[in-house]
């Protein structure tokens, strides 16, 4: 499978699973929704609040435009948890049209940024490979939210690649 092809798959099943993810996490009170159930970053709330710094407030303005933001990986960035949903599921679908903008050989070549604490260091990493860390990092923390979803007794989605796929091999 070529770059394209493979990252559009990881940008499809970033919309897919961040849907059913936010589906199952609907349905949780809200205090459940903000309570501290053990998480790296203590609640699903500041799970998905880091999910979206992550991947659209630092790595996506990285990709995209070039930019290397200054933000704390903890920032609540939305208190308002439909807000916060929204603003998830649009920057899903934003990878999607960006990743079709590129020519094959941007894949091959190398993001140039800085990183994110005050020094400012310049990195240069494999393009191909670091696009691959943020869908794998999406990935790490939604299983964080399943696992604590499960342990608060709720139902969570299965959101393995595989359900994506056979799902569009049935329509």
């Amino acid at each position: 499978m070529q770059a394209h092809a493979y990252f559009l798959t990881l940008a499809r099943y970033n919309v897919w699973a961040t849907g059913q993810l936010l589906e199952a996490v609907n349905a949780l009170p809200d205090a459940d929704y903000r309570r501290d159930c053990g998480l790296f970053l203590k609640s699903i709330h500041g799970t998905l609040n880091h999910l979206w710094v992550g991947e659209h407030g630092v790595w996506r303005k990285r990709f995209a435009d070039w930019l290397s933001p200054q933000v704390a990986l903890n920032a609540e960035v939305h208190a308002d948890r439909a807000v916060l949903a929204q603003q998830l599921l649009l920057g899903a679908q934003a990878w999607q049209p960006l990743i079709e903008g590129w020519d094959d050989a941007r894949f091959e070549g190398t993001l140039h940024y800085r990183n994110r604490n005050l020094s400012g260091v310049a990195m240069s990493l494999p393009f191909a490979t670091t696009l691959d860390h943020v869908f794998n990092h999406g990935t790490h923390h939604r299983g964080q939210i399943t696992a604590a979803l499960t342990a608060m007794g709720q139902p969570c989605p299965e959101l393995d690649l595989i359900y994506l796929l056979q799902s569009e091999q049935v329509k």
